[in-house]
Formats: structure tokens, C-alpha cells, sequence
């Protein structure tokens, strides 16, 4: 069988089937012990009737209505109809309950008991409970069952016939059940199924607060992130390639002057050789490291780095300045550094030449600073600058880059479970600030 919900279906009724008959071959089972087990109680208790009634009624030899008198009396007291008669079959007493069920009761053969005394007279004891089905007599009710004793219409009939619906009850309660569980396994598998064939927005829907909720809540959260993936490198790849074309149309043209150039051209060419094969080389490298950073999100080294230290290091290698308090946060120092270096390329450029980073403390988080005095950000393009390829209008044609540089920055920080922003400064210029956390993520 291909389908899960009849396979859980059928396990569960043959559990049932299997429950039911082995109850109902321990309870019939127990019942018949109980009932032999009754019987022989009341073969015991009658012994001990006659007993106490043959040492109580008057001998054989006594007046007849003596022997009446005593009879009525035992069954005024047992409540129980009696009869006695002689040893030659004659009806000596008949008491007034006895007489009743004669007359009102057919199966009256069947429920008197024939107790014989041992000067051969016979003591006849209607017993309503010796055949099966009676009832209880109107003034002489019968004696209380145990608690353990069955009740009387549970015969090996009626036991099968509850076992039957029982059965069937649950069969059809544990259907719906089943089903439902199942149809949402299907319905997760049909989402599967259409995310595998390129539906990349596809996601499934979550019932309910189980498992099975649980599993759907997972699948759509990896759907998101793998279209996330999917679509950042898509992107990536299709603005790499229309980058990639510049340098190398430039470096096609210079090398075909190579040659025809003289001696005073050929410096110049290969100056330009040189800047464009940096350009590629820069190129590959953040496309490269912006690939990893998205493939492998959660494989970050998690060592304390020393923000202000880091900052002296990289401040120095452009001649700036760094200040602030030693602030440490959990993180992978090659990655920071480089986030750190791309704003301080992106300062040179673009800030004018005077630039300062500054470390702070912001409670939860530590705040790297990386301030210049250039032209600014307008407010527009505030948050696109981070964006990846994307470049202001004419800092392309005036100052090169590929449009990469702030984008890694962002990814840094968000990997680290930071942001980074852009704000203006004060008497000019622009300052962009990183913020981490102090402490590692849960």
C-alpha cells in the first residue's frame, strides 16, 4: 500500500480487532470462573440451609401442624417460598409464597431447589436465581450479586455483539483522524514537490500545533531562505558578468596597442593593463567572498575581537586617526577587518581626504565609527548604497569601484547579528556606523 493514511488506518483496526477479541476471551473466560465459582457458593450456602433447617424444624414424628407452623415461620424469616414434604412424596406444608409462584411462575421446576433431610423428608426452596433470565419476585427478592459477578444478559452472544459495535465505533472515530493527518502530510509533500520544480515563492499551509505544524513551519522557513540564496546569487551573477565587461574591454583595446605604441606609450598602456586586471581582481574576490558569506551563514569562527585595536591597525594603513573605548565583541576578526577596510576605502574615495574612526559604546552593543568629510549621502540613497552593484550617479566614471565594497560591509554585519547604517556628519560629510552585539546570538 502507497498511502500512508490506510496503512495508519488499518495498523490502528487491526489493534482494535486484536484488542477486542482478546478481551473478549478474558472476560467470557473470567465470567465462567465467576459463575462456577457462585454456583459452588450456593451449593455450599443450601448445605448449610439444611442444616440449620433440619436442626430447627420439628422431626418427623411430630404433629403436622407443628411441622406447617415451623415451615411458615423459616420462610417468613428467610423470605424465601417453602415446601415441605414427607418422605413418601405427600405435600405436608405449602407456605403462602410458595403457593404464589406455583400459580404465577411457568418455569417453576426449573427454580425450586429439593433440599432431603435425613429422616427422608424433602424441603422444596423457590431460588428465583437458579434459571437463567428470571427476574427478581415481587416480596422475596433475591440475594445481591457480588461486584465481581457478571451481569446476567452478558452471555457469550451479547458480549460478542458489544465487542462488534465497539469495534466498529472506533473504526469509524479513528477514520476521520487519520485522514486529516494524512491529507496534511500530502499537502506538505505537493509543496515539496512544486518548490523542487522551480517555485521558488511557494509555501505550504501551516494547521494546526502538532508535528506535522512543525515540519510545514520548517520547510517554508528553509524555502525562504534558499529563494533568499537563489535570487542574491542570481543577482549576483548577472551584475558580475555586465561588470566584468568594462575591464575587459579596456584591457582588450590596450593590449591591441600594444602593438603599434612606441616607447613613450607603452608605460601608459601597461599602467592601464594593470589597474584593469586589479579591477578583476577585486572583482572575483568579492563576488567570491559575498558567495561564501551566503552559503555558509552560520560557519563564522565566534572569538573575542578587539574593536579599538583592529581600528588603530587599519586607521594607520590610510593615515587616520582612531579613538574611542576598547570595546570587544564575538566575531571572526578577518571578516571585521575586512568590513573595516572596505569603509575606509570607500572614506578615500569619497570623504575628501580627512578621515577618523572612532569606537563607542552603545550598552548591548559596541559602535564602529568610520567618518569623513565629503560630499555626503543624500537622504535617497541612504539605504541603496548598500546595495550590491549599485553606485551613486557619476562616482563610476569619476572614481571606479565595482559597487561591492558596502554591500560586504552590510553582510558582515548581519552575519555577525549587527546592522550598519549611514548618517550624515556633523559640519559635513558622512559617517557610517557599525553596530555589533557584545554578546554572541542564542
Amino acid at each position: 500500500m502507497r498511502s500512508l493514511y490506510l496503512r495508519i488506518y488499518l495498523t490502528v483496526v487491526v489493534a482494535l480487532a486484536l484488542f477486542a477479541l482478546v478481551t473478549g476471551w478474558l472476560m467470557q473466560r473470567h465470567f465462567e470462573q465467576e459463575r462456577t465459582r457462585n454456583e459452588g457458593m450456593l451449593r455450599e450456602r443450601a448445605l448449610a440451609w439444611v442444616e440449620l433447617l433440619q436442626r430447627s424444624l420439628p422431626d418427623a414424628a411430630a404433629p403436622e401442624p407443628a411441622q406447617a407452623q415451623a415451615v411458615h415461620e423459616w420462610s417468613a424469616k428467610l423470605r424465601l417460598p417453602m415446601a415441605l414434604e414427607a418422605a413418601d412424596g405427600r405435600r405436608i406444608v405449602t407456605s403462602e409464597s410458595f403457593q404464589r409462584r406455583q400459580e404465577d411462575d411457568r418455569n417453576m421446576r426449573a427454580r425450586v431447589q429439593a433440599m432431603p433431610l435425613d429422616d427422608g423428608r424433602t424441603l422444596l426452596v423457590y431460588r428465583p436465581g437458579l434459571a437463567r433470565g428470571a427476574g427478581p419476585v415481587r416480596g422475596v427478592p433475591p440475594p445481591p450479586p457480588p461486584w465481581w459477578a457478571p451481569p446476567r444478559w452478558m452471555d457469550g452472544a451479547n458480549m460478542a455483539l458489544l465487542m462488534v459495535v465497539l469495534f466498529v465505533a472506533v473504526a469509524a472515530g479513528a477514520w476521520p483522524v487519520v485522514r486529516r493527518l494524512t491529507h496534511r502530510l500530502e499537502s506538505l509533500r505537493r509543496g515539496v514537490e512544486a518548490f523542487g520544480t522551480g517555485k521558488l515563492d511557494h509555501r505550504v499551509q501551516i494547521e494546526g500545533r502538532d508535528e506535522v505544524a512543525a515540519v510545514a513551519a520548517s520547510f517554508n522557513r528553509a524555502a525562504g531562505q534558499i529563494e533568499t540564496l537563489m535570487r542574491s546569487h542570481q543577482s549576483l551573477l548577472a551584475n558580475a558578468s555586465h561588470e566584468l565587461r568594462s575591464p575587459l574591454a579596456r584591457l582588450k583595446m590596450a593590449v591591441a596597442m600594444l602593438d603599434g605604441a612606441d616607447n613613450a606609450q607603452f608605460p601608459a598602456l601597461r599602467r592601464e593593463i594593470d589597474t584593469n586586471i586589479g579591477e578583476l581582481d577585486q572583482l572575483v574576490d568579492e563576488v567570491l567572498l559575498a558567495s561564501r558569506l551566503d552559503a555558509r551563514a552560520d560557519a563564522l569562527s565566534r572569538e573575542r575581537v578587539d574593536l579599538l585595536a583592529l581600528a588603530a591597525e587599519e586607521a594607520a594603513r590610510v593615515q587616520a586617526p582612531a579613538q574611542g573605548s576598547a570595546q570587544s565583541v564575538p566575531g571572526d576578526e578577518r571578516l571585521l577587518r575586512r568590513a573595516l577596510r572596505n569603509l575606509l576605502e570607500n572614506a578615500r574615495r569619497y570623504g575628501g581626504g580627512e578621515i577618523a574612526v572612532e569606537v563607542a559604546d552603545a550598552g548591548a552593543r559596541a559602535e564602529l565609527r568610520v567618518m569623513d568629510r565629503g560630499p555626503g549621502v543624500p537622504e535617497a540613497f541612504r539605504d541603496r548604497i548598500f546595495e550590491a552593484f549599485f553606485r551613486m550617479p557619476g562616482h563610476a566614471e569619476r572614481e571606479g569601484g565595482v559597487g561591492l565594497g558596502l554591500a560586504l560591509v552590510r553582510q558582515i554585519a548581519e552575519r555577525h547579528g549587527g546592522a550598519v547604517r549611514c548618517q550624515p556628519r556633523d559640519g559635513g560629510g558622512s559617517c557610517f556606523v557599525v553596530s555589533l552585539p557584545k554578546s554572541a546570538p542564542a
